[in-house]
């Protein structure tokens, strides 16, 4: 058994998320998502990659409880936080107990400053103490948010607005973080940066859920990862074993094809129909 391997066992020893079996639809569609099964331990990072349609966002919704507020709802399988089944469970809810998302598009308050941003963050953050330690923390963590803290966040320019939304999410004192295409529409160095930031929130013992369409930077951050397909996944296992495999060159999505690579790795056949999970033969053991 490799050093990978075990590491991706231990990690899976404490898991905070379980997801079991999941299908979703929106209204009388067809299944966006077709019998989803994930596990996130309590510490390190795990990224779901897929192209556009794949049900990245779907399985954010999800697991974050926004599903409703788009039509969609499950019709079987379960969602279980910290032992807790949230299924269908609304924001609220899941915000309260510790599950965090920071959604596709960044979503800050434009007409608030980046300290007023940070705020509202905390709002289920009952000690001033703890409230004002995080914020600190948080410049620390971002010093650009530091230097323009009185600034309102609609004129921050997008890499500013990526890691004000971030922070903003940590300082509810996450025990998950859901990160929803976070590279989107950034320029590559700051690609870069929200990966060294992502590195630094696991570090701090924050678990991190990472939904990316950007391969490359994905499996460079993430301890493990899950290929998603047309509502199923169908490829996981630890991300630098998973990144060499001739399973990944086979099944890796399209939308990456470029960026994976540069990787060393290339664009996929279609991915299995069944609603089994493959992994390389070296992980079975």
């Amino acid at each position: 058994m490799s050093d990978a391997w075990r590491r991706f066992r231990a990690a899976r020893e404490a898991e905070v998320l379980e997801i079991d079996g999941l299908v979703v639809r929106y209204g009388a569609r067809a299944p966006v998502l077709r019998g989803v099964s994930l596990d996130v331990g309590g510490s390190g990072v795990v990224a779901l990659l897929g192209s556009n349609g794949a049900g990245k966002t779907t399985l954010m919704r999800a697991v974050s409880g926004t599903l409703g507020l788009y039509g969609g709802g499950v019709t079987e399988g379960s969602v279980r936080f910290r032992g807790e089944r949230i299924t269908g469970a609304d924001t609220a809810r899941t915000v309260m107990h510790g599950l965090v998302q920071v959604p596709e598009g960044r979503h800050i308050f434009a007409g608030l400053t980046v300290e007023e941003n940070l705020n509202a963050g905390a709002l289920t953050v009952r000690s001033s103490a703890v409230r004002e330690r995080t914020r600190r923390r948080m410049y620390e963590l971002f010093p650009q948010l530091a230097e323009r803290r009185r600034a309102r966040g609609g004129t921050l320019s997008g890499g500013e607005q990526q890691m004000l939304a971030i922070a903003r999410a940590l300082m509810a004192q996450p025990r998950l973080l859901l990160l929803d295409e976070p590279s989107l529409g950034l320029a590559p160095r700051l690609v870069h940066l929200v990966g060294e930031t992502i590195r630094e929130i696991s570090r701090e013992g924050v678990p991190v859920l990472l939904v990316e369409q950007n391969a490359a930077m994905a499996l460079s951050v993430a301890d493990s990862a899950c290929v998603l397909d047309l509502g199923r996944v169908v490829l996981s296992g630890p991300t630098d074993e998973l990144a060499q495999s001739d399973d990944v060159r086979r099944l890796y999505l399209g939308a990456d094809a470029d960026a994976g690579r540069s990787a060393g790795v290339s664009a996929p056949r279609p991915g299995p129909e069944s609603g089994n999970t493959p992994t390389l033969s070296r992980w079975s053991g």
